[in-house]
Parts: structure tokens; sequence; C-alpha cells
């Protein structure tokens, strides 16, 4: 494949730590004999903590996870078609001007189509950058020496180049791919993180709720239906709260399902065993007030019903 702005990737990046350990280092320390300047809209989605907690928490705080930048998915696309990766990675619907480069058989690599929704940025950053660091095996992924077959861009691509191609990748949403059932969507909402997730023939424990609807027009497969509730601040998951899932589809009733807390190979959630609709739908979860003591320094927290609504389309296991 040809290579774009050889400038190395490992200086840029931590060109980038640096300027985010700085940046983070200011807004700790402000206080220190100055006011703290007013908000700004960058501010939304900072965090507060005290060098106290973040020292007792191992020097990041709880639930910390570096976040790739948002980036262009129209400049990513342009570098998709420079770096010629189409020779190796199909996307339907997309036509990238094939030139006088052939499709490389050898190597090819997994479709792309629909792949945005399967995978966070983060991902798919580390697989353009160390595609050893996870090998899928088997074929399109690995070759005869059992590594992936997928070339490194730690020494081609800017921190630029990068997020951009990421969030094309990302914007990839539409379509088949390799899916797992639905794609699993984020949402935040008062004081919790919610993660939507369904898998097709991996239930829970029981099977009547999974098997209801069988043969009927417009149903698919049974599933496995899963809500990670976490701490908006934290990230810790949240047990104890009382979780229902209202599935609604055209031409069809209103279908809730009360969510049961359990733990599986995905970890904690909250779950059930569904015939999710054919057809576009939408699942609107219901969380309730905890059920569990609540400490005071936590007050007024975990007491407020909240609702999430995720719409979906069509996407089940193959």
């Amino acid at each position: 494949m040809s290579r774009r702005a050889r400038g190395l990737v490992g200086g840029a990046l931590a060109f980038a730590v640096l300027t985010l350990v700085v940046t983070t280092g200011r807004a700790q320390h402000q206080g220190h004999g100055t006011a703290a300047p007013a908000a700004t809209p960058a501010d939304a989605g900072s965090r507060k903590i005290t060098m106290e907690e973040l020292h007792q928490s191992g020097g990041v705080p709880r639930g910390w996870k570096f976040a790739l930048p948002s980036g262009d998915p129209a400049k990513g696309r342009e570098l998709f078609a420079e770096l010629e990766c189409f020779k190796c990675h199909a996307i339907q619907g997309e036509s990238f001007p094939q030139g006088t480069a052939a499709p490389d058989a050898k190597n090819v690599g997994p479709a792309l189509t629909g792949m945005g929704g399967m995978h966070p940025a983060e991902y798919f950053a580390e697989s353009i950058l160390s595609p050893n660091a996870v090998i899928i095996d088997g074929p399109g992924f690995t070759g005869p020496d059992g590594k992936s077959i997928m070339p490194s861009y730690a020494d081609s691509l800017s921190v630029v180049q990068l997020v951009d191609l990421v969030a094309f990748l990302k914007s990839l949403t539409s379509g088949g791919g390799h899916q797992h059932g639905a794609a699993a969507a984020v949402k935040s909402e008062g004081d919790y993180t919610v993660r939507l997730e369904y898998r097709v023939g991996d239930q829970g424990p029981g099977d009547h709720a999974g098997h209801a609807g069988h043969g009927a027009p417009g149903a698919a497969a049974p599933g496995h239906l899963m809500v990670f509730v976490s701490d908006r601040v934290s990230g810790e998951p949240v047990p104890y709260l009382p979780v229902t899932a209202t599935i609604r589809a055209a031409g069809a009733p209103a279908r809730v399902v009360k969510l049961s807390p359990m733990v599986g190979r995905q970890g904690f959630h909250y779950g059930g065993n569904v015939v999710l609709p054919a057809g576009a739908h939408t699942i609107t979860l219901v969380i309730r007030p905890a059920t569990m003591p609540v400490m005071d320094s936590a007050r007024g927290r975990f007491a407020k019903p909240v609702t999430v609504v995720f719409e979906r389309s069509p996407v089940f296991e193959r």
C-alpha cells in the first residue's frame, strides 16, 4: 500500500499526551493563588477531582479511560482511498477509484461494511497502529506465521490522520459485516451511562421469554437483551436498580420486559430473553430509583427515575 505523511505517530502521540497532561495539570492546579477561569463550552465533558482522590486511585480518576478525539469522516475517507485500503477491505455501497492497482487477493482482509457499530473508536485505532495487539484467528485475519496480515501504520500517520481515519470507520454503521446481534449503543442520562446490547443465541437463565413469538410474522430469532448501567462519574456498575424495557415497532403492540440483574460472560448487567422485531424498532428503558441504601457521600444520586430511548435497525446474528 502507498504511505502518506511519514512523520512518526509515536512522536505525535507523545506530544498529544504531553498536551493532555499539561492541560489536565493546569485544570487540577487551578486555584493555587488564582481564581479559576469561567467555564467555557470546552468544559462540558470535564470531571472535577481533588489531587488526593487522583493519588488514591493510582494517578488517574476512577473509571478513567483515554478516549480518542473526534475526527473528520470525510477526510478519513480520502485517506482510506489514498492508502488504497479498499484493496484489502471491501465496503458495500462505497466506490473507490481502482486506478492501476488490482485488489490484493492474497492478503484480503475482512469487509468493513457496518463495522462502525461493532467496535469502539479506540479498538480501530489500536488495529491500525498495532494490528498484532489483538489477533483474530481465521482466514482474512492471520497469515501463515500466525500474525495479523494487517500492516502497521504507526510510522505513517499523524495523530490527526489517525483520528480522521477512525472517524470514517466509525461512520460505517449501515449494511452487513461480521455482526454479533445488534450493535451495542451507549447513552448517558442522569447519574448513569447506559449500554444496550442484544446477542442472538446467548440467552440468560430460562428461555420462556426468549421463545415467545417463535414463528410469528416479522419476528427474529430469540436472543438476550443486556443493559449495562454504570455510574456516570466512576464508571462502576450500579446494582439493585429496577429496570424495564418497552419494545415498540410499527403495527405491533408494545411489549414491556422486566430486566433482572445477572452475571454472564459480558459481566454484570440487567437482562432478559426476548425476540426483537425484524424491522426498525425502539427500546425504551426506564431505570427507577435504587432499592439499596445510598451513603451520605452519594446522597441525592440514584434517586431519580431515568428514561433512555434507543432507536434500532434490524441487525441480527448470522
